[in-house]
C-alpha cells in the first residue's frame, strides 16, 4: 500500500468535517485573548440558541452539583468558566462527526463519540486533584484524541490484520507502520487548525505514549490512564482495543489504582447517558 504523501491530503478525508457556527468560532477567539471577560463570553454565546441552551444545560449537569439551577447565560459561563466552555463548544462541533460507524475500526455507530465523551470524563476525574484547569483541559485533550481515526478509516479497511505480526503489537504502530504517521498525530494537527493551545497539542499527540510528550505531559498522562480504563470497561473499543500498552510511568504520575478504576467504572456510565442527552438535545 502507497503512503499518503502529507498530513492535509489525510486531513482530506475528512470531507465532511462541519464549520464551526460563527458564534462557536467568536467564542474560541475570546477565550484565546487573555483580555477577555465572562461576560463578553456570555453575550455572544447568547446569539446562538443552541448553543446558550447547551452551555445552561453543561452547567446544571450533575458533575457541577449546584445547590440552585442556573437560570442565565452569564451565570452558566462564570460557573463553567472559559476551559469548560471551550469543551462544550468543541462537544457539539464534534458530536456528528464521531458518531458515524467507522467499519475500519470496527467501530460501529456511536461507538467513537460514546468512547470519546467517555475517555474524556475520566480523564478530568483523573486530573481533578491537580487543578480545576488542568481537569478541564484534560477533558479537551481526550474528547479529541482519536478524532484523527476519521482521517485514516478507509484506508485502515485495506489492511489484513490476521497476520501474527499485529497480535502484539500497538495499533498506532500499525498505523505508523502504512501511513508514516497515526491517529493521535492526525488528532494534534485537527486541534491546531482549531487555534487550540500547544500543550493540549502535544497531549492529544502523544497519548498513547505519554513518557515522549514534553508540555503537555500531565494532561497526555490522564488521557492516557482514562483511554485504558474505559478499553476495560468495553467502550467504544473497536478492532484496536485489545491492543492497548500501558505506560508505568502513567501510573505513577497520578498515583493510580484500582480504586480509582472502581470509581470511573461507577460514575462514567451516567456521564456518557448525561452528555450524550445534552448534546443530542440541540441536535434534533
Amino acid at each position: 500500500m502507497e503512503k499518503p504523501a502529507s498530513i492535509s491530503q489525510l486531513l482530506a478525508n475528512l470531507s465532511d468535517l462541519p464549520a464551526m457556527p460563527e458564534v462557536a468560532q467568536k467564542v474560541l477567539a475570546l477565550i484565546r485573548n487573555p483580555k477577555t471577560n465572562m461576560t463578553e463570553i456570555g453575550q455572544i454565546l447568547s446569539l446562538d440558541q443552541s448553543l446558550a441552551l447547551l452551555v445552561l444545560r453543561w452547567a446544571n449537569s450533575a458533575y457541577y452539583g449546584l445547590r440552585q439551577p442556573v437560570t442565565t447565560v452569564n451565570q452558566a459561563v462564570i460557573v463553567l468558566g472559559q476551559q469548560a466552555v471551550r469543551n462544550v463548544i468543541l462537544a457539539s462541533t464534534v458530536a456528528s462527526m464521531m458518531d458515524r460507524p467507522l467499519k475500519g475500526y470496527a467501530l460501529d455507530k456511536g461507538d467513537l463519540w460514546k468512547h470519546s465523551i467517555a475517555v474524556a470524563g475520566a480523564a478530568r476525574e483523573i486530573a481533578k486533584d491537580k487543578g480545576f484547569q488542568l481537569a478541564e483541559e484534560a477533558y479537551t485533550s481526550g474528547l479529541l484524541a482519536d478524532i484523527g481515526k476519521l482521517a485514516l478509516e478507509s484506508l485502515i479497511r485495506d489492511i489484513d490484520l490476521s497476520t501474527p505480526e499485529w497480535k502484539d503489537k500497538a495499533f498506532s504502530d500499525l498505523e505508523e507502520q502504512y501511513f508514516g504517521i497515526d491517529h493521535a498525530i492526525l488528532g494534534a494537527e485537527l486541534a491546531r487548525r482549531w487555534n487550540l493551545p500547544p500543550r493540549l497539542l502535544d497531549a492529544i499527540a502523544h497519548h498513547h505514549e505519554p513518557e515522549k510528550s514534553k508540555e503537555g505531559r500531565s494532561l497526555a498522562y490522564a488521557v492516557h490512564l482514562a483511554d485504558y480504563v474505559i478499553m476495560m470497561l468495553g467502550i467504544g473499543i473497536g478492532r484496536d482495543g485489545l491492543q492497548y500498552h500501558l505506560d508505568p510511568s502513567a501510573i505513577d504520575f497520578y498515583d493510580f489504582s484500582d480504586q480509582t478504576i472502581e470509581k470511573l467504572s461507577e460514575i462514567i456510565p451516567s456521564f456518557i447517558e448525561e452528555s450524550d442527552s445534552m448534546i443530542r438535545a440541540i441536535s434534533v
